[in-house]
C-alpha cells in the first residue's frame, strides 16, 4: 500500500469523515491517566468499561473489513504495553453502516462506547466481543509499520481446553481471571483482536462456501491418518483448531480450496476475530497458498457372496429440482464408493416438488430419478420402500418433506412387505410361528410419540437374506441446532438438543427390545444419521441392556467419524448391531469418507457401511 504524507492523510480523511457525522478531531496530548486498550479489555472476557465512553484511544490499524461486521482493528503500538499477557492490546472498531475512513497502518485515536457484542445473541450462549461502538476517529498519521504478530503455535496452545464454570454464575467463565498459559480458550481471549499469525498448517476443516477453512496448530493432536483431527470425547475439543477466513473480499481475491490433509503453505497473519460461526477467527490480512495432499475418496470392498452388506446415507435434501450431476454423483458413490450394498438405507430425501410447500408427500419422483441414475452408474435396479410423512410434520426444510426411504437389490435380498403403515399407524412387533414380525412392513416406530415431535420418524422393515429375517430400523434424529459450541462461556457448554435425542434413542432401543423379547438371536440392524457421537447419552440409551452395540466402535479411535465440524473429524451417522448380529469378530463396519473432508461435497456427510453373514 502507497504510503500518504502525514499532513496530507489527516487533512483527506478528516475532510470525509466529518461529511458522514463520524470525526471529532482531536489533537490533545495523552494524559497520564489516559484510556488504553488494555484497559478496555481487562483480564476477564468482559470489559471493565463496558457501556462507558472513553476519549482518545490511541493504536494502529491493523485491519479494515468493509463487509459482514463493518470496521477495523486498533493495537497498541507497543504490544506489551502493560506487560500483562491476559490482557489484549487490541480491540474491534464497529462503524456499522457509515464509511470507512480508515486505512491499514494509520495511527489513530478512537473515542466511542465500550460495548460486549454477542455474535448470535445472548441465547446462543457464545462469549461475547469486545468493541468500541459509534466511533470518532482521528487519523494522526499513515503507513505506520504494524505491531510484530503473535505467533500462535503448538507450544503456546495449552494443552487444556477451558476451565471448568463458575457455579455461581451459572456455569459461565466470563468473570473468571484469564490464565492464557493454561488454557487454550483463555489464550486466544487474551489475543482478541490482536495481529496474529500462524505458520505453515494442516487442514482440519476444508474450504466451505463461505469461504473460510480450518487448520490446526498441533500437528499431533488426535490426528487421524488422513490429517483431520478426531474429536473423541467431550474432554478432547482440540485447542489447536483455528478458523482462517480473510480481510479481502472473494471479488479481489478468490478464497483458496483445501481438503482436509492439505497445507496452508505460509500460513495466515491477521487479526483475531470472534464470530457466531467457529469462535476465534484469524482474519488473515496475509494469507498463504494451499498444497494440495491428493487426498482420495475411498472406496470400500465388495461383499462376499454370503455377506449382507447394510449401508446408510445422508444425501442432504434430494428432490427432483436438484440438477442431474447431484443424482448422477450420488448414484457413481453408491456404485463405485459403497460396491452397490444390498440394503442401503438414504436420509433426507424430500418430497417430489422439494421446498415447495404445497401439501405434497410423495417422493416417487425423487426415488425414481436417483434409482435410474443408480442404473445408469452400472448398479442394480434397486426397490425402494418408504412411508409418506404428515405434511411438514417431520422437520427439515418446509415444504420438503424429508424422510427416510429403503432401496434394495431385489436378486440379493428381499423385502417382506407386510400391510404397509401411515405416517400415524405404529407398526408393532408380532409373535408369527414363534418368531418376531412386524404388522407393518415397511411401518414407523412409534410415531406418535411425543418425542418425534417435528422430527423423522424411524422407519422399520423386514428383508430376508439367504433364508434369515434382518429387521432394519432407518433413523434422523434430532439435530445438534441450539446446542451451544465449544468456545461457549458455558464450560462445559450446554447440549439442550440432547434431551430430544434421548427419547428418541430410548424409544428405538424399547422397539429392539420387543423383537429380542421374541427372539433373543434376532438380526437386528439400527442406522441412520443419529445426530450424535459415539460417545454421548444417546448411543448409550441404545445400546441401553445391551439390546444394540455401535459397531463404528469396531474401529480404531482415529478413524471414528462420518462428518467434520469446525475442524474436528467427528461420529454424526451410525450403525448398531443387536447381539444376532455378532461382535466385531463377525462384521465388518466401514466408514466411507467421500465428503466430510473435502471442498467438494455431495452431501456433507460420510456414508457408513456394515457386512456381517446372518
Amino acid at each position: 500500500m502507497p504510503q500518504i504524507p502525514r499532513s496530507a492523510a489527516v487533512s483527506a480523511v478528516t475532510a470525509v469523515a466529518l461529511a458522514a457525522g463520524l470525526l471529532a478531531v482531536s489533537s490533545s496530548a495523552a494524559s497520564a491517566d489516559e484510556v488504553r486498550v488494555h484497559d478496555i479489555q481487562g483480564t476477564t472476557r468482559v470489559s471493565p468499561l463496558a457501556g462507558q465512553q472513553v476519549t482518545d484511544v490511541a493504536g494502529i490499524v491493523t485491519g479494515v473489513r468493509g463487509y459482514g461486521s463493518k470496521g477495523f482493528w486498533i493495537q497498541s503500538a507497543d504490544s506489551a504495553a502493560d506487560a500483562d499477557p491476559a490482557t489484549s492490546e487490541a480491540v474491534f472498531v464497529f462503524t456499522g453502516s457509515a464509511p470507512l475512513t480508515v486505512r491499514t497502518g494509520d495511527a489513530v485515536r478512537v473515542s466511542g462506547t465500550v460495548s460486549e457484542y454477542v455474535p448470535g445473541g445472548a441465547g446462543s450462549g457464545n462469549q461475547s466481543l469486545t468493541q468500541i461502538t459509534k466511533p470518532t476517529v482521528t487519523v494522526e498519521s499513515s503507513g505506520n509499520p504494524l505491531p510484530a504478530p503473535v505467533t500462535i503455535g503448538a507450544k503456546s496452545v495449552p494443552a487444556a481446553y477451558a476451565p471448568a464454570g463458575d457455579p455461581a454464575r451459572g456455569g459461565s467463565i466470563n468473570a473468571l481471571p484469564l490464565k492464557p498459559r493454561s488454557y487454550a480458550l483463555d489464550l486466544y481471549e487474551s489475543l482478541e483482536g490482536m495481529n496474529v499469525r500462524v505458520g505453515s498448517s494442516r487442514v482440519v476443516g476444508a474450504t466451505d462456501a463461505y469461504n473460510e477453512l480450518w487448520v490446526t496448530v498441533k500437528k499431533h493432536e488426535n490426528r487421524n491418518r488422513r490429517g483431520g483431527t478426531v474429536y473423541g470425547s467431550y474432554d478432547a475439543q482440540n485447542g489447536g483448531r483455528l478458523q482462517i477466513q480473510q480481510l479481502a473480499p472473494v471479488a479481489e481475491k478468490p478464497f483458496p480450496k483445501a481438503d482436509v490433509g492439505d497445507v496452508l503453505r505460509g500460513g495466515a497473519e491477521g487479526p483475531l476475530d470472534f464470530n457466531q460461526f467457529g469462535g476465534y477467527t484469524l482474519v488473515a490480512r496475509e494469507l498463504g497458498g494451499v498444497a494440495g495432499k491428493g487426498l482420495a475418496r475411498e472406496k470400500t470392498r465388495r461383499q462376499a457372496k454370503g455377506e449382507l452388506a447394510v449401508a446408510t446415507y445422508n444425501v442432504e435434501n434430494l428432490d427432483p429440482g436438484d440438477p442431474q450431476q447431484k443424482f448422477d454423483a450420488l448414484a457413481s458413490a453408491v456404485v463405485t464408493n459403497l460396491a452397490s450394498p444390498d440394503i442401503l438405507a438414504l436420509e433426507e430425501i424430500q418430497d417430489d416438488n422439494g421446498a415447495k410447500n404445497d401439501g405434497t408427500v410423495s417422493a416417487d419422483a425423487t426415488l425414481k430419478k436417483f434409482t435410474d441414475a443408480i442404473v445408469a452408474a452400472g448398479g442394480p435396479r434397486y426397490a425402494w420402500h418408504s412411508v409418506d410423512p404428515q405434511n411438514n410434520k417431520d422437520g427439515g426444510e418446509p415444504g420438503g418433506n424429508i424422510r427416510q426411504v429403503f432401496l434394495h437389490n431385489p436378486e440379493r435380498v428381499s423385502f417382506t412387505e407386510r400391510a404397509p403403515g401411515d405416517a400415524t399407524t405404529p407398526t408393532e412387533v408380532v409373535r408369527e410361528k414363534g418368531r418376531p414380525a412386524l404388522s407393518h412392513s415397511p411401518g414407523r416406530v412409534d410415531p406418535l410419540n411425543d418425542a418425534w415431535a417435528d422430527s423423522r420418524k424411524p422407519l422399520a422393515g423386514e428383508f430376508v437374506f439367504r433364508g434369515r429375517t434382518v429387521f432394519v430400523i432407518a433413523n434422523h434424529f434430532g439435530s445438534k441446532g441450539g446446542d451451544e459450541g465449544l468456545t461457549s462461556h458455558h464450560q462445559p457448554p450446554v447440549r439442550s438438543s440432547e434431551a430430544k435425542r434421548l427419547k428418541q434413542a430410548q424409544a428405538v432401543n424399547g422397539f429392539v427390545k420387543d423383537i429380542r423379547a421374541v427372539r433373543r438371536d434376532a438380526d437386528v440392524v439400527v442406522l441412520g444419521d443419529i445426530n450424535d457421537f459415539e460417545f454421548s447419552a444417546t448411543t448409550k440409551a441404545l445400546e441401553d441392556g445391551g439390546a444394540l452395540r455401535a459397531a463404528i466402535r469396531s474401529l480404531p479411535r482415529s478413524e471414528r467419524y462420518s462428518y467434520v465440524y469446525q475442524g474436528n473429524s467427528q461420529v454424526l451417522d451410525q450403525i448398531l448391531t443387536s447381539p444376532g448380529v455378532g461382535d466385531a469378530d463377525d462384521f465388518s463396519y466401514d466408514s466411507v469418507h467421500i465428503n466430510a473432508e473435502f471442498a467438494e461435497q455431495n452431501s456433507d456427510h460420510d456414508p457408513q457401511v456394515l457386512r456381517f453373514r446372518p
